[in-house]
């Protein structure tokens, strides 16, 4: 079983695997890093839980829970 980035909680670090997004989406998680083997951490979360921050190549970054699913971990 393949875990996304959705299932890290705040001060943990992860691994990317893959990413299953298409088209922009794809694009622009790849612009900002989101490459395998980089090394991501959650660095928060909003209120209603519907977006996480991360730290990934000294940027912090906010990503929606449905695009989070699309991107694999180990």
């Amino acid at each position: 079983m393949n875990l996304s980035l959705n299932d890290v909680c705040v001060g943990q670090c992860a691994t990317i695997l893959a990413l299953k997004s298409n088209g922009n989406m794809r694009r622009r998680l790849l612009d900002i890093g989101l490459v395998k083997d980089t090394i991501v951490k959650c660095v928060g979360k909003n209120a209603s839980g519907n977006m996480k921050a991360f730290l990934i190549r000294g940027a912090v970054i906010a990503i929606r829970t449905d695009d989070l699913k699309n991107i694999l971990i180990k």
